[in-house]
């Protein structure tokens, strides 16, 4: 293996400048190791559910689960992120300068960019800084600069033949990616809130030795010797068991201001006349320059920054906003404290668990083999000194209490309204349940709309004119220079989308299938849907809204008879108005004629009123002459009637009186006659013939009817 060479061709102003970017890069490094290093490490274990002995709770703790709640959060948050920015399938649109006439060469500019982002897989690039962002709090990228070789299937004809040959045309084409960035291979002044506020950021990560070499061989860094390196595996972007260290090269990439003097291709400027501290030397004139320093030592490239715009080809945001801080808040910081309580009390419970189930048993040493060594499993056997069931025993640690498990289900919920996202069953976490389903929607779009504000002003904005800038210089063909601004089109996530769609819907509903407003919001719901033939569709919406010329011909037509109509109708109404004044004037005569003809009516009234009322005179005498007379007869012949119905009822009365005496005498008479005949006949049959004749004797004999004071029947003697 060969050795580094750091001193070979380096000037005296190249080892100053590597002297600088080295010191000021170490300074910084240890400010950023100290205060996050390890606490990214462990929000990437609890992301990834690795255990590692530092994340104890209690020194006597043996369970190692790690619950999954914040890894929910963190995959749930990036989700809806990514979806509000790439849903609706652009993320960018320019605006173009009002007094441009032509727009078409901004539509072929967005078109020709969104094609370039799609073969430099920039969504797939930007999906990984946001993860990174919602772990570790900041999302960071590097704009790479790069020519690729292109080859195309191609069928081309023989010359003097009739023949076609098939193959490829190769061509070249400038590719700028986006290179997601681990905040542990970044590295920034402490001093700076951003990166263009910041004197110089750096990134330093492993790199394969073949890809240096091809940067050699390829003139974009100086002929050096270099070999491969691992001091540590510090930059390695995730933590694993063992980790491959053969043929890696430590590569830290400056971009930042460095002393003018230490670039030898820099034209140097005088800006101070008079002397100035020593300490303030190096940074009273100062460029914007690249750097790139192989395994710590190793000048590989310096030189000015060879962008027109003099910007730097980094960009960062933060996941949740710190003020005046250039690193973020993520989802696993928010989270970090429940989650500790979650582990904390599942740990709790399983390791009592593990206490209260696991078999165990109690033995007396005393009477045991000496250097026996036992074991509780099915089979074994236990040599004692004496009755087994009073040397062991089994031995039992209670039972187990699931308070732990519901403390930590507590925790869980709290975890979820800290990072305000939603729980395994899609539904909004139990901090929002207290009031309106609804309302707690809306608090998470609005958290969700404040999170995209971050990404939108600091990342992807910012991103689109950096990449356009560059192809505008490195691609001009393709490229025209153009001073256009790019404005973000990112929307809303899903819940947020489901819920416009939700009230769109229901107005629609309201308004009904008739109202003008109804196809605005149509096109608003199709327009805010991710279906893959959405503009198709809105297309073809727009083309039936269009008016029919046949039908604005029939309108204009129907219009025409309206207008005929409506004269017609105002010729109807003067020639009522006429009539209507004739009438007028009729009735105006008629009102001077009135007060004589009613004086006539008057006079004709009073007239039959006098008759009549002589009429009704002589009739009233007549009445009551006739009244009187009619009166006495009917009281006459009331009396007479009253008098016939009583006599009647008198008559009916003494009538009833002889019939029911009759009767009476005639049942007793018949009585006395059957109780008689009876004596007799017995007398008869007992033999007593005397008896028997003065019997018939006394029958035949005349009766006598016996009455009393009134007259009334009483007896027959």
């Amino acid at each position: 293996m060969a050795t580094d060479n750091p001193d070979k061709e380096l000037s005296e102003s190249e080892k100053e400048l590597l002297a600088f970017v080295v010191d000021h890069t170490d300074r910084w490094r240890e400010f950023r190791d100290t205060n996050y290093m390890d606490k990214w490490e462990h929000y990437e274990r609890i992301f990834r559910g690795q255990w590692a002995a530092s994340d104890k709770h209690r020194e006597s703790e043996r369970s190692r689960i790690i619950s999954p709640a914040t890894q929910q959060a963190v995959e749930t948050r990036h989700a809806e992120i990514m979806e509000g920015i790439f849903g609706q399938g652009e993320f960018f649109d320019i605006k173009d300068d009002i007094g441009d006439k032509d727009k078409t060469d901004i539509e072929r500019l967005k078109n020709t960019l969104k094609e370039d982002f799609s073969l430099d897989g920039v969504r797939k690039a930007f999906d990984d800084i946001e993860l990174m962002a919602e772990i570790y709090g900041t999302g960071i990228g590097e704009i790479v600069i790069s020519k690729e070789m292109t080859y195309k299937p191609h069928t081309q004809k023989i010359p003097d033949s009739n023949q076609e040959a098939f193959g490829v045309i190769d061509g070249e084409r400038v590719s700028i990616k986006l290179n997601p960035v681990n905040p542990k291979n970044f590295i920034y002044d402490p001093n700076g809130t951003s990166v263009n506020d910041c004197m110089g950021v750096a990134i330093e990560s492993f790199t394969s030795i073949h890809k240096v070499a091809q940067g050699i061989t390829s003139g974009m860094y100086k002929n050096v010797d270099i070999s491969s390196m691992y001091p540590s595996d510090a930059l390695e972007p995730t933590q694993e068991q063992s980790d491959f260290q053969d043929e890696k090269v430590v590569l830290m990439r400056y971009y930042g201001l460095v002393p003018r003097e230490y670039l030898e291709d820099a034209e140097e400027v005088e800006l101070f006349e008079d002397d100035i501290d020593d300490n303030l030397e190096d940074y009273a004139d100062m460029v914007e320059a690249i750097i790139v320093i192989a395994n710590g030592s190793i000048l590989l490239k310096a030189e000015e920054s060879p962008y027109m715009m003099k910007d730097r080809p980094v960009l960062t945001y933060q996941d949740d906003t710190v003020p005046n801080r250039l690193a973020g808040r993520g989802t696993v910081e928010k989270s970090l404290n429940m989650q500790s309580g979650i582990d904390s009390s599942m740990r709790l419970y399983l390791d009592g668990l593990a206490l209260t189930s696991v078999p165990m048993m109690a033995m007396d040493s005393t009477r045991l083999p000496r250097g026996a060594k036992f074991k509780v499993q099915p089979g074994a056997n236990f040599l004692t000194t004496g009755n087994p069931n009073e040397i062991m025993m089994p031995f039992k640690f209670g039972q187990s209490d699931g308070a732990a498990m519901q403390t930590s289900k507590e925790f869980e919920r709290m975890l979820l309204m800290a990072t305000g996202t939603v729980d395994s069953q899609g539904t909004v976490s139990q901090g929002s349940r207290d009031g309106n389903l609804d309302m707690a929607t809306a608090t998470l779009i609005k958290k969700y709309k404040r999170a995209l504000v971050n990404r939108q002003e600091d990342f992807i904005i910012p991103f689109v004119n950096k990449a356009a800038w560059r192809r505008m210089q490195f691609d001009p063909e393709r490229y025209p220079s153009k001073d256009v601004k790019f404005i973000a089109t990112a929307t809303l996530g899903i819940i947020a989308r489901e819920h416009e769609q939700k009230q769109m819907a229901f107005l629609i509903q309201t308004l009904g299938a008739n109202s003008p407003i109804t196809p605005v919001l149509m096109q608003g719901v199709l327009a805010n849907s991710s279906h893959p033939d959405r503009e198709k569709m809105i297309q073809q919406m727009l083309e039936q809204s269009k008016p029919d010329p046949k039908k604005q011909e029939m309108e204009q037509k129907m219009h025409e008879q309206q207008m005929a109509l409506g004269q017609a109708q105002v010729e109807k109404e003067q020639s009522e108005a006429a009539k209507n004044q004739a009438v007028a004037q009729k009735t105006g005569m008629d009102a001077q004629l009135a007060p004589q003809v009613a004086n006539a009516e008057v006079q004709k009234i009073q007239d039959q009123s006098a008759l009549e009322s002589q009429k009704a005179q002589a009739a009233l005498v007549q009445e009551q002459a006739r009244s009187t007379n009619d009166v006495a007869i009917e009281r006459a012949q009331a009396q007479n009637d009253m008098e016939v119905e009583q006599f009647k009822a008198e008559l009916k009365a003494k009538t009833d009186l002889i019939i029911d005496e009759r009767k009476t005498a005639t049942q007793i008479y018949l009585s006395e006659m059957k109780f008689k005949t009876d004596v007799e006949l017995a007398k008869l049959k007992s033999g007593e013939p005397n008896e028997v004749a003065a019997l018939m004797e006394k029958m035949n004999k005349p009766k006598t009817v016996i009455r009393d004071e009134n007259g009334r029947v009483v007896g027959i003697e």
